[in-house]
């Protein structure tokens, strides 16, 4: 039976690379000279620090700019809450999310059930299993995912034909 996986992954050497990137141009800009704007990452979590809003919505930008131009699509970043540090100073946090989540895992099941695509699809943790008896009916449900999900960024990956 021929299968494939459905995951949504990041590629976290090339989110290094843009946050290196962004954190160069912001301490190289002018208007962010003498300021306390920067990103840091821990773990999955992305921290934006700036002196005030207008510049945090800039570090934003940058950071934006520097993961779109990595071929990272900005979809796996979910907004955290706004805070006050001291003074003028704020900070943001965004989750990176890896992986798919229970309640978006049973929607791509039942979208599959629903198309009436003779395949069946597994939840597996993180990952979704399509398995089928043709590989046109894979490429089917490949199509319908891409158009039909448009939450998280999708990778089909570990296809088989067994």
């Amino acid at each position: 039976m021929p299968s494939f996986d459905v995951v949504s992954e990041v590629n976290k050497v090339e989110l290094n690379n843009a946050l290196d990137q962004a954190n160069k141009e912001i301490t190289n800009r002018f208007d962010f000279k003498g300021s306390d704007a920067r990103v840091e990452l821990k773990e999955l979590e992305l921290t934006l620090f700036a002196d005030d809003d207008f510049k945090l919505s800039q570090v934003k930008d940058v950071l934006i700019a520097k993961i779109t131009k990595r071929g990272i699509d900005v979809r796996v970043l979910e907004e955290g809450k706004l805070e006050k540090v001291s003074g003028n100073k704020v900070k943001q946090t965004y989750t990176v999310k890896n992986g798919i989540a229970q309640e978006l895992g049973k929607k791509i099941v039942k979208l599959i059930k629903d198309s009436k695509i003779k395949v069946q699809g597994s939840i597996q943790g993180e990952t979704v299993r399509v398995t089928g008896a043709k590989k046109d009916d894979l490429q089917n449900v490949m199509q319908l995912l891409k158009k039909d999900v448009s939450e998280i960024p999708l990778q089909f990956n570990n296809f088989r034909d067994l």
